[in-house]
């Protein structure tokens, strides 16, 4: 079976409108995750990743109207358009879309500006594939916060399958009130900007942006590409919101992964992480990945850079971990001191150059959904 390949990609965040402003802010060591005020829920403040609402319009006035479509709307469809617009050709007939996003317009609940069904995530799919003409039904990925590798996943399934040529996969998460007090209400949200894997880390951070990358085979046979090799999800259900202590859905989805591809762990050049800053989050990533052997691989989360953006987080990590892969770079794990998990990790304290060919993308989620994606350049 042929593979496909991660092609043209775009990340919207606070960060920059599109993938190389990202990279760039990245490179220079700049977070999205400043300090807010939300009298109704944060009276005494919270850091976070936003955009600002003017700037959205901004870029979204030169392509739609601004009021016809919800805050998310936008973000995901400027992320659509970049993609688009670096296409040979661009024809949506056998182009399949697939949505990715665990609240969706969450935010229009309580509102009158749209219809009440907008707050459906079908909903919110059509309205997006409407504006560029996308022929087939779009299809909706949520499954917690691996719903953007998923919808990787799913993509890679339905090309091979033959519904599609080549998928757009696309995805989005707004720092809602709704997703504010439900943090809240775990007591999970750090007063300081997050600190993955650290010993003086103290919760998460969140963030919004949108995020699309275009899949299927490439266009030129020329050059460098980054071919998805498969993915491997587990869950343990161990709790609604609390991870596994042993760490096996992860530990599973991992070690099935490599096994199926017969690799080491020592043929790992790069581990991207999900590293949300909590507590129990990454002491369970640190158990799993010591069980599957993977202590010694450089590792990071880029959760300090642009908080934790839910569904989108996976996405956003994906097309990062597939420029580095590319432009042969690794990013510091921002805001890490000293370990805090139980188990020794090879955490990246600053930015680096050097040769890569194969990364391991993980994530994981409420419920105890988890999934690991394998990476690798090649050259065509």
């Amino acid at each position: 079976m042929d593979r496909n390949y991660l092609l043209h990609d775009s990340i919207i965040s606070p960060l920059g409108f599109g993938t190389s402003s990202n990279l760039d802010a990245i490179r220079r060591g700049k977070s999205a995750l400043k300090f807010h005020q939300n009298s109704k829920i944060f009276p005494e403040g919270y850091y976070a990743g936003l955009i600002s609402e003017d700037l959205i319009d901004q870029r979204f006035q030169k392509i739609g109207d601004i009021k016809l479509f919800t805050r998310l709307e936008k973000l995901i469809i400027l992320a659509i358009s970049q993609v688009i617009g670096k296409m040979d050709s661009p024809d949506l007939k056998d182009t399949g879309l697939i949505i990715s996003s665990t609240k969706g317009n969450i935010d229009q609940l309580g509102k009158s500006e749209f219809s009440e069904e907008r707050v459906f995530l079908w909903k919110m799919a059509e309205v997006v594939a409407d504006f560029f003409g996308f022929k087939q039904e779009p299809i909706v990925v949520s499954n917690a916060c691996i719903s953007g590798t998923l919808a990787i996943k799913t993509a890679n399934t339905f090309i091979n399958s033959g519904k599609f040529s080549k998928v757009i996969v696309a995805g989005g998460d707004l720092v809602s009130e709704f997703v504010l007090s439900g943090f809240k209400s775990f007591q999970a949200i750090s007063p300081n900007p997050c600190r993955p894997f650290s010993n003086d880390r103290n919760g998460i951070s969140l963030g919004e942006a949108a995020a699309a990358i275009l899949i299927g085979k490439p266009e030129s046979k020329k050059g460098q590409q980054i071919a998805y090799i498969d993915s491997y999800t587990a869950n343990d259900a161990n709790h609604i919101s609390g991870p596994s202590r042993t760490g096996e859905g992860l530990y599973l989805s991992i070690s099935r992964l490599l096994d199926s591809e017969n690799i080491n762990p020592e043929n790992i050049d790069y581990l991207s992480a999900h590293g949300t800053a909590t507590e129990f989050n990454d002491e369970m990533e640190a158990i799993a990945f010591d069980r599957a052997g993977l202590n010694k691989v450089q590792m990071n989360s880029l959760k300090a850079y642009y908080g934790h953006s839910l569904g989108t987080s996976g996405l956003i990590e994906t097309i990062l971990t597939k420029q580095c892969l590319l432009n042969n770079e690794l990013f510091a794990s921002l805001n890490y001191s000293d370990s805090g998990v139980s188990k020794a990790l090879n955490i990246i304290k600053k930015h680096q150059k050097l040769n890569l060919n194969t990364a391991l993308k993980i994530a994981s989620g409420f419920g105890g959904c988890n999934l690991a994606m394998l990476l690798k350049k090649e050259s065509l």
